[in-house]
């Protein structure tokens, strides 16, 4: 983390926490182009000039400054933030914010460090929502190979920014060996796990660059099937902690951190995987019945009418290795999906091969290979994300020790095979244990 109490990202920016006079305007270097070409900076929502909006109201009072830290005299110098406040004097309010919308968050800890009128901005959340007004997205990746140690990546930048370790109390030892789920939704990382008996929420706010628990559910669970949209998360399916299957679903706000109970299933299932595709929720696969035996069928919740339908085959099938030896069907990573411009695809890790599902047909045809180093053991320790308009593969060592993993991307265009970019290579000896993407 930066050092000094107004910055909110981490130690890649430790140079940014300099006296104001000193501040480097890093966001001024990227000149918007609103001709189109290879100058538009790829955070534009819109081909619009920098339009004039009205300001969502800037509340800078005193409680929203950490009170272990006094204030220092340039927080004294800046004043309070408000709709009148120009942030930027020669430009004006207005125009301020929509160079600031437009600067890539990796960034936002040294404008922060600025004066207290930006620090307002950015930890109250507020310039996330003029982003989201705009249209303005940033989708960076989050994973983690190492337990209660997370790493973040943007894509854009190329750049790798660790965050704090998990806060932990006594029964950690347990947290770290239970069954995790991890769920991006708004500017938060949702982490799910057990402590003893009791299942856990970790709950990481980029607003804050902190980490902090307390947060529950309606009807705790376990191996669910999870995907957000926007601000809200859908969990459907999993366990309870005395090993039943749910059928139940709960939908989470992250502006207003609530859960709310939604219809259940028609097919109570664990160990699936969900997506959001076209406005509607996917739950797909899992295991369940009375025997714990694979589904191959999805469910499709629409957020309207409050209603689920079953949809047959949806499931990618079991691979023929699989198949062949009779693996228990726990042994297999859940689905390996993502949707990406409203296509689902899927990562068969035996054969190596990307999948894409014919909505039509509803039926599943092989469209390429999978990048070289996409290795797990049963689909576990392979992630296979959806990041903005493009799908990321983050693949682990082959073998125990081996030193590195490494992410490649791909941006589907029509039925085109894979062509897969390599974004980042990055020193680790273990595999990815869970991965989620966060676009704000």
């Amino acid at each position: 983390m930066l050092e000094g109490r107004s910055c909110v990202v981490s130690r890649v920016f430790g140079s940014s926490c300099q006296p104001e006079s000193q501040c480097q305007w890093s966001f001024m270097t990227y000149p918007h182009n609103g001709g189109g070409g290879g100058g538009k900076h790829p955070l534009d929502g819109s081909d619009d000039d920098f339009r004039p909006f009205k300001s969502l109201k800037i509340a800078a009072s005193e409680s929203r400054q950490p009170t272990s830290h006094p204030q220092s005299d340039s927080d004294q110098a800046a004043g309070h933030s408000s709709d009148s406040d120009p942030l930027i004097d020669a430009i004006g309010r207005d125009m301020s914010i929509n160079c600031l919308i437009r600067c890539s968050r990796s960034d936002y800890g040294s404008i922060a460090s600025l004066n207290r009128s930006f620090r307002s901005l950015i930890r109250s959340g507020e310039i996330y929502k003029l982003r989201k007004q705009r249209g303005v997205v940033e989708h960076w990746v989050y994973f983690s190979c190492q337990l209660l140690e997370w790493e973040a990546f943007d894509p854009i930048r190329r750049r790798w920014m660790h965050l704090p370790t998990m806060t932990s109390n006594s029964e950690c030892f347990s947290f770290m060996c239970s069954d995790k789920e991890s769920l991006a939704v708004g500017t938060e990382l949702l982490v799910f796990g057990k402590e003893v008996m009791n299942h856990v929420i970790y709950r990481y706010s980029i607003l804050t660059n902190s980490w902090s628990t307390g947060m529950k559910m309606n009807a705790p669970r376990c191996l669910f099937g999870s995907a957000s949209l926007r601000e809200i998360a859908i969990l459907a399916g999993g366990c309870d902690s005395s090993g039943n299957i749910l059928s139940s679903a709960e939908m989470y706000n992250s502006e207003t951190q609530t859960w709310v109970t939604l219809p259940s299933m028609n097919k109570p299932r664990k160990m699936c995987s969900a997506v959001f595709m076209d406005g509607k929720f996917y739950v797909i696969g899992g295991i369940g019945g009375s025997d714990n035996q694979p589904l191959t069928c999805g469910e499709e919740y629409d957020l309207e009418a409050k209603k689920w339908t079953e949809i047959p085959n949806m499931s990618p099938a079991r691979s023929a290795a699989a198949r062949e030896v009779e693996m228990p069907a726990a042994a297999e990573a859940p689905p390996l999906v993502a949707v990406v411009n409203d296509e689902l695809y899927a990562a068969d890790y035996a054969d190596m091969e990307v999948r894409k599902y014919d909505k039509v047909r509803k039926s599943w045809f092989p469209v390429g290979k999978l990048p070289e180093r996409a290795v797990s053991m049963n689909g576990w320790g392979l992630a296979f994300r959806a990041c903005g308009d493009q799908l990321i593969v983050i693949g682990g060592p082959r073998t125990a020790g081996e030193g590195f993993i490494e992410l490649n991307s791909w941006i589907p265009s029509g039925d085109g095979s894979p062509e897969w970019n390599l974004l980042a290579r990055k020193q680790s000896v273990n595999f990815v244990y869970n991965c989620a993407v966060m676009g704000c």
